[in-house]
């Protein structure tokens, strides 16, 4: 079987959406100091909501604007509990996580393997022709187009803007930025709900987009900690997340080729093997990230251009909120 390489992209481009999407969520919110690890349910929530809502009412928007609500609100618990009443963020995040999951299962039964509407393509005209580019970028569902519009308005935010350095500076050292006359826990609050939206454009992309319908397995299983894992991948950086949640679908259409070039092999191997690549390359890229290791490459002239692109920190106050004296 020949491989048209224009298709097998624009297959990457739509497939990588909805983690896409989620990981920037998740960079936002812990570019301001919050971790969110409910994003796993928080995303089968949505795509359930999602799902439901635009079964009912036969429309596809208001499907992604209750999922949006759904993950703000999830996102929203997050901060409360773990911002504004001192609760272990880790602890609040994996309740939150398996109550989520659960009830999106258990709300979400009766609809189970319904025919629903889906987003529907939409090729932009006149981009559309352009050679490669074209069928690459330009000819998908309104979702896919907010995941790429998403990656340069969260770069831009974060770092070419006067809020995305606050948020920023509340992430590192939110006494400082409590010294000049912001709160904090706002900040925080604000952000986590923020990227809680986006996860929750991630589950409706997931049910009404790229795998559309409900049931259980849905298929979106575990793409919230994939979406963790490309924030560490990334190095909290929304371009290298970006880059990550790419190439995580690469593997996944990979697989799909490869099953039906090796027809013996079990499907299921195909199926599960990016979730192991892409634990073996965060544990390279975190070999590559010791001190010990930069060091022993920053004396190697020609090992400085990766170590710049593999550089990266977890922001200084990740995970312990703020509580002024």
């Amino acid at each position: 079987m020949e491989i048209d390489f224009a298709i097998l992209c624009a297959s990457v481009t739509a497939g990588a959406a909805p983690i896409l999407l989620a990981t920037l969520g998740e960079t936002l919110t812990e570019k301001a100091g919050i971790v969110n690890l409910s994003l796993d349910g928080a995303i089968l929530l949505s795509a359930m909501a999602a799902f439901v809502v635009a079964y009912n009412t036969r429309n596809v928007a208001a499907g992604f604007c209750v999922a949006a609500l759904v993950g703000a609100a999830v996102a929203f618990l997050v901060a409360l509990f773990s911002v504004y009443w001192g609760q272990n963020q880790v602890a609040v995040g994996f309740v939150l996580t398996l109550m989520t999951r659960d009830l999106a299962y258990f709300l979400g039964n009766s609809y189970s393997r319904l025919p629903g509407p889906q987003a529907q393509l939409m090729p932009i005209p006149g981009l559309r022709e352009i050679p490669f580019l074209g069928p690459v970028f330009f000819a998908h569902a309104m979702p896919v187009y907010l995941s790429l519009v998403m990656i340069l308005f969260c770069y831009y935010h974060l770092y070419r803007t006067r809020w995305g350095l606050v948020a920023r500076a509340t992430g590192e050292h939110p006494a400082a930025v409590f010294a000049r006359g912001f709160h904090p826990a706002r900040l925080q609050l604000f952000y986590t709900v923020a990227g809680g939206l986006l996860v929750g454009l991630a589950g409706a992309t997931f049910s009404l987009a790229v795998k559309p319908g409900w049931g259980r397995p849905q298929g979106c299983e575990g793409a919230g900690w994939i979406a963790l894992a490309l924030v560490i991948f990334g190095g909290w950086h929304p371009v290298r997340a970006a880059l990550g949640a790419y190439l995580f679908a690469f593997l996944q259409v990979a697989g799909i080729y490869m099953q039906n070039r090796l027809p013996s092999v079990p499907a299921q191997v195909f199926q599960v093997a990016p979730f192991p690549l892409m634990i073996f390359t965060l544990l390279i890229i975190s070999f590559l990230q010791r001190e010990s290791v930069q060091r022993h490459m920053e004396q190697r002239p020609g090992w400085r251009a990766l170590l710049t692109i593999l550089a990266g920190n977890a922001p200084a106050a990740l995970g312990r909120p703020y509580r002024p004296e």
